[in-house]
């Protein structure tokens, strides 16, 4: 029988950015869905419906893609939570929280993903290197914009 630690996955990520709180909302947006990608960058774009309910999936069309999760919680510009699988195709509940929190001279990004289940290792193991990737696409998206903004 698996051990419990095996059957588990709390992951914690944050990063601060040099923007706006609100700017910083539409670039993890902007991460999660037109600017999505894998950590070796090759474009993964997908879809977000904004809403409680609504689903974030890969749409390859003609009907096909993968679901990665149903929107638990949204709340412009501080907090989006989804449920799901994620990128996992097998038997796993998961959960991922994006927090964004107004700091001195900017916004913290903070993101925990925890999953329940039979987590296989190489996930297991690109997890965090996958959600730091992650974070700093959202850093540079966001403070791009402010840049080019001023």
């Amino acid at each position: 029988m698996p051990e419990t630690q095996e059957l588990t996955l709390d992951v914690s990520q944050s990063i601060e950015i040099n923007t706006a709180i609100g700017d910083a909302y539409k670039a993890l947006i902007r991460r999660l869905t037109s600017e999505s990608s894998t950590p070796d960058n090759k474009p993964l774009p997908m879809v977000l419906e904004e809403w409680p309910g609504g689903r974030w999936f890969r749409d390859l069309g003609h009907g096909q893609g993968h679901l990665w999760g149903f929107v638990q919680v949204i709340k412009p510009p501080t907090l989006i939570e989804i449920q799901g699988p994620m990128f996992m195709s097998y038997p796993v509940a998961g959960h991922v929280q994006f927090r964004i929190m107004q700091i001195a001279g900017g916004a913290e990004l903070f993101v925990r993903h925890r999953a329940l289940g039979l987590v296989e290792e190489d996930h297991r193991m690109g997890v965090t290197h996958g959600w730091d990737s992650f974070v700093q696409g959202v850093k540079r998206i966001s403070e791009q914009n402010a840049s080019v903004a001023t």
